[in-house]
């Protein structure tokens, strides 16, 4: 019985972990976006966003643009929730709030290392993909 009991759990706890795994694209465009982010959370000058552009990337690599919307709207989500804010707890996703949160420090890292090169870089390399425009 005890052999039982414990299959059931594992099945039960490995389900939600399994589910929990970002999709190749998925980590793609969540990169991108919190790339993109971090230039302008550090007031790189020079760019902006460019909402539809994002959307359109987005919809490119994940299928679709309520695809890429719902990854919009989980960064959103983990962004509030980080920041003690209230958010749609049915738009948030821990997976996407640890990848986020990963990349997001390392860029960050950069552009306070060296400004001025890691602007250019992020920046320009998100205005390619057209998730930033400039101004």
């Amino acid at each position: 019985m005890k052999i039982k009991v414990v299959v059931l759990l594992a099945t039960i706890v490995s389900g939600p972990a399994r589910a929990a795994t970002l999709s190749d694209a998925e980590a793609m465009f969540l990169d991108q976006l919190v790339t993109a982010s971090a230039v302008l959370e550090q007031r790189c000058v020079g760019y902006e966003v460019d909402g539809a552009g994002g959307v359109q990337l987005g919809a490119r690599l994940l299928g679709s643009t309520n695809a890429a919307m719902a990854m919009i709207d989980a960064f959103s989500a983990a962004i509030k929730a980080r920041d003690g804010e209230s958010y749609d707890p049915g738009k948030f996703r821990p997976e996407v709030s640890d990848a986020a949160t990963k990349t997001f420090r390392r860029v960050r890292a950069d552009l306070i290392r060296d400004p001025k090169a890691a602007c250019a870089d992020y920046g320009d390399t998100s205005v390619d993909r057209g998730l930033l425009r400039r101004y």
